[in-house]
């Protein structure tokens, strides 16, 4: 199963429809949303292309093939807009061989969430700075921005596929990899 992993939209219609580009080329089964949907947040400037209104637009027609967990910048009200809901803090999978822990990062601060068991794949987003680390026997990935990107990185996306990680710069270019 191949999946592709987005965070920290923040509003920006501009560049989700990049990232949305790349997820027609790559075809991945599913598209995941680490939080951070419509709303820049009070600590973040305004994004280029911002318009939660578009954002909606484009992300409610893939409703089927979305997952999303409720990040530090989502609200109820956002919830009210959006056709596919947004799991709360995390969500929890299997898929294929391997137990994936997907929440935004607000809670766990770059620290693994007590609850992960060792061989384990936990994704998350809000650092805006992609990342793809062992850490306590357990893969820490974090997809990177693909609106605000911090500490000098690109903006990027993450893909899942045959137990291999590639985060992407939003051009679609390889920016890490790892095998799991």
């Amino acid at each position: 199963m191949k999946l592709m992993f987005i965070a920290d939209i923040h509003g920006s219609a501009k560049y989700l429809e990049k990232a949305l580009s790349r997820f027609r080329e790559e075809k991945p089964e599913r598209l995941v949303i680490l939080g951070d949907i419509l709303y820049h947040g009070p600590r973040n400037p305004i994004p280029d292309g911002y318009d939660p209104e578009k954002v909606i637009e484009l992300l409610n027609p893939l409703k089927d093939r979305l997952l999303a967990v409720r990040g530090n910048c989502d609200s109820e009200v956002d919830q009210m807009v959006l056709d596919f809901p947004m799991s709360g803090d995390y969500l929890q999978l299997m898929i294929e061989d391997k137990e994936f822990y997907l929440s935004h990062g607000h809670l766990y601060n770059n620290e693994l969430p007590q609850t992960i068991k060792e061989g384990s794949i936990y994704v998350q987003g809000h650092t805006h700075v992609p990342m793809v680390k062992l850490i306590k026997g357990c893969w820490h990935i974090n997809p990177g921005s693909v609106t605000l990107p911090k500490e000098g990185h690109k903006r990027t996306y993450g893909t899942y596929e045959n137990n291999s990680f590639s985060i992407k710069t939003i051009d679609g270019d390889e920016y890490m990899n790892s095998m799991l």
